[in-house]
């Protein structure tokens, strides 16, 4: 796959993904990073951007809780708005891997019909 369309893929569902991280526990910014980096191989420059946009838009809110090995680390947390956002955005995911997965797994084509090549 292109290294552009690559990318794009997953900068389109990392709202997503960062959503469903949080319905699981409230984490804070470098462990949801990290977590994205294992899974997806999504640097922490992209995370942390979206972190405050998801505050600001109202999907998320933010704690502090002290550390006995650091300093107080910023937790995140879903609000209301960010439950009805990743339910809303399951389902529009689900409906479009299944749009995607019929064109793929489609064997009546007029290519695979005929033996054609695009």
């Amino acid at each position: 796959m292109p290294e552009a369309i690559e990318i794009q893929l997953k900068k389109g569902v990392l709202a997503l993904c960062v959503l469903a991280l949080l319905e699981r526990g409230d984490s804070y910014a470098y462990e949801i990073a990290s977590r994205m980096a294992e899974a997806v191989d999504m640097g922490e420059g992209t995370v942390y951007p979206l972190m405050r946009r998801m505050q600001s838009d109202g999907l998320v809110e933010t704690y502090m809780v002290e550390s006995a090995s650091g300093p107080s680390r910023k937790y995140y947390r879903l609000t209301d708005a960010g439950r009805a956002s990743l339910a809303s955005q399951k389902t529009e995911w689900d409906a479009f891997v299944r749009a995607v997965n019929g064109i793929l797994e489609r064997e009546d084509t007029p290519q695979a019909e005929t033996g054609e090549t695009a």
